[in-house]
């Protein structure tokens, strides 16, 4: 580990608080000199860190840069791969090629602090500015076929209600398959790519993508977005008090458990804001009415047909219908 890097894990377990320059030159076996060529490196970076003559330094609580160092206090498995990078393509698309290349396995993750081709279902576009929320793609290396990779959607949107609901005390709605949304708006978007062994269908790996709106700058955002996207937070200030390593770490933690064992979790069902409301299905180019009666134990979800008859989807774009 760099000097940069362990005086950054340093000062992200003492935030807030005054570390002398003699005592982080100690701890970490290396001169005054090295410690300030490290505080000057990440302060070009954008992280605030405070200094005095006779004081040390102190990162300021108000900073709130994801960094690895911050995102590994939090971890159940802090020895995990992490990528971050300022901005890329996709997430997904970065994450597939580590997994594929066998430079990142079980739990590890790529993160983005803006993307420039976001992908959501069906190819459809993910807006992504820079710092305005959460873009990451998790590796898992789940036991289960092709047809268990529904529940691992089902169980990142889980992983996200409990993160959001435990950290900022936010109550999200969950829609089938792959949504979350907040006062009738979209939030959360997830897209899942599974590579399979094409002779018995077994999961070789998975990528889970995860975009989650802190804010929005209304301003800049599509006019085709503006009655449809949402965020946690209505200003860039509020959405600052919430600590974005920690939020980052514990939705980790909670898509680990979650698939640990693929089954569907009560909390998928629970918080769906699907079931008991007439809806229309969106499958190409055609849409049609249903009346949405439960998701099923695979994930999938029952509904009855306009003529009565009661079908099952497994995919498929639905809204409850006004």
């Amino acid at each position: 580990m760099t000097v940069k890097s362990s005086l950054l894990e340093m000062l992200e377990k003492n935030k807030g608080e005054v570390l002398s320059g003699e005592s982080i030159a100690g701890e970490l076996g290396c001169t005054r000199a090295a410690v300030w060529k490290a505080v000057k490196s990440l302060r070009e970076e954008g992280y605030h860190i405070e200094a005095g003559p006779n004081k040390g330094y102190m990162l300021a609580k108000d900073t709130n840069r994801l960094s690895q160092e911050g995102i590994r206090l939090f971890l159940d498995d802090p020895k995990v791969k992490i990528d971050i990078y300022d901005e890329l393509e996709s997430t997904n698309q970065t994450a597939k090629k580590e997994a594929m290349m066998g430079e990142a396995g079980h739990g590890a993750f790529v993160i983005a602090r803006s993307q420039t081709a976001g992908r959501g279902r069906r190819g459809r576009e993910f807006y992504s500015p820079a710092d305005t929320g959460l873009y990451m793609s998790v590796i898992l290396k789940p036991q289960g076929t092709i047809y268990d990779s529904l529940l691992i959607t089902t169980a990142a949107a889980v992983a996200v209600y409990r993160a959001v609901a435990q950290l900022c005390g936010i109550q999200l709605d969950i829609k089938w398959v792959n949504d979350l949304f907040y006062k009738g708006k979209k939030v959360c978007g997830i897209l899942t790519e599974a590579v399979t062994d094409f002779e018995s269908g077994n999961i070789e790996f998975v990528v889970v993508g995860m975009g989650l709106n802190l804010y929005l700058d209304q301003e800049n955002l599509p006019q085709k977005l503006r009655s449809i996207a949402g965020a946690l937070y209505e200003t860039k200030e509020d959405a600052e008090q919430t600590d974005r390593n920690k939020l980052t770490a514990m939705i980790v933690n909670e898509l680990r458990k979650e698939t640990a064992d693929l089954k569907l979790s009560p909390d998928y069902v629970t918080h769906n804001m699907i079931p008991g409301h007439q809806i229309t299905i969106t499958d190409g180019n055609s849409s049609r009415q249903a009346f949405a009666l439960e998701i099923c134990r695979d994930g999938r979800l029952k509904v009855r047909e306009e003529d009565g008859q009661e079908t099952i989807l497994s995919f498929g774009e639905v809204s409850v219908s006004m």
